[in-house]
């Protein structure tokens, strides 16, 4: 069984300098973001894991994670079209940044158990669940584990997959390409743009979607009333939605994105209701009263 290479952050480096200081020769700690907890060695030039032999970092940053690329460690982050890194947080599981702007919430609890709240809210258990910009995974693997029959996950970041591929929190899924005909049990992760992608997927395919967009400036077509016409018609009658709005602009600027979202949500025929940090919809059944 191949071994998957330590990821060393701040805190964890810490840990093994003020070990190494004591003069103790083994320090139990987690070399995968506090998911799980193994015995290493602590020596004085090198510490060991599963039997390889590790160098201390001579500069380390704050905020990043550093994994084993097989000459040193180097930091989890990507520059294309952004910078894109893998952040650490005090409760295991990472957030991540694009050009310096956290993507999830991680300031009162891990990103891992925001993301369970917010799939729950739409009722996943065998549930055919839309997940429309994936992230590192999280709204995906908690629908999966809470019972989703499946989830249809879109990610059009290439670094954001990459990241996704050190991140032992993500959901394992590789990558495709194209868009399925139909809902296929357990995850499928689509390297595609929702926005683009939506148009192939069919009229009332889903029961449930999780609609958590990067913010309106730098996504501003996933916040359109024509998307959400597509949100509705993908949706089974009585579906469930969850759109994380946040509230950006509401102190400086005088905005507010969540009555927004629900005006437009509304138009396109949800039924929707602000909820936490986001808003809940169901989209509206047809009427079954009918004058004869």
């Amino acid at each position: 069984t191949s071994v998957t290479p330590p990821l060393v952050t701040a805190h964890l480096h810490g840990q093994l300098l003020a070990a190494r200081a004591a003069g103790v020769a083994t320090l139990r700690c987690s070399l995968d973001l506090q998911r799980t907890h193994s015995e290493v060695g602590v020596g004085a030039q090198t510490w060991s894991a599963h039997g390889v032999a590790y160098p201390y970092l001579e500069h380390l940053r704050e905020r990043t994670v550093y994994a084993w690329t097989g000459a040193e460690f180097a930091p989890v982050a990507r520059y294309g079209a952004a910078l894109v890194k893998l952040v650490p947080t005090e409760w295991g599981p990472p957030t991540f940044e694009i050009d310096g702007v956290k993507m999830l919430p991680t300031l009162a609890r891990s990103p891992l158990a925001d993301a369970e709240d917010k799939v729950a809210s739409v009722a996943p258990r065998a549930a055919r669940v839309l997940d429309t910009c994936g992230g590192l995974g999280y709204f995906a693997a908690c629908a999966l584990g809470q019972g989703a029959a499946s989830v249809l996950s879109f990610e059009k970041n290439p670094d954001v997959l990459w990241l996704r591929g050190f991140n032992p929190w993500s959901p394992r899924a590789t990558p495709v390409a194209e868009v399925p005909a139909a809902a296929v049990a357990g995850l499928t992760l689509v390297h595609a743009d929702v926005a683009a992608g939506i148009a192939a997927l069919p009229s009332g395919g889903f029961d449930a979607v999780l609609h958590d967009p990067p913010r309106f400036a730098l996504a501003g077509e996933l916040y359109s009333e024509a998307f959400y016409r597509e949100l509705a018609r993908v949706l089974a009658p009585g579906g469930r939605l969850f759109h994380y709005t946040g509230a950006p602009n509401s102190r400086s600027r005088g905005r507010d994105l969540p009555a927004e979202v629900i005006a437009r949500l509304t138009r396109v025929g949800f039924r929707p209701k602000r909820h936490g940090d986001g808003v809940f919809a169901v989209k509206a059944t047809p009427s079954k009263a009918r004058s004869a």
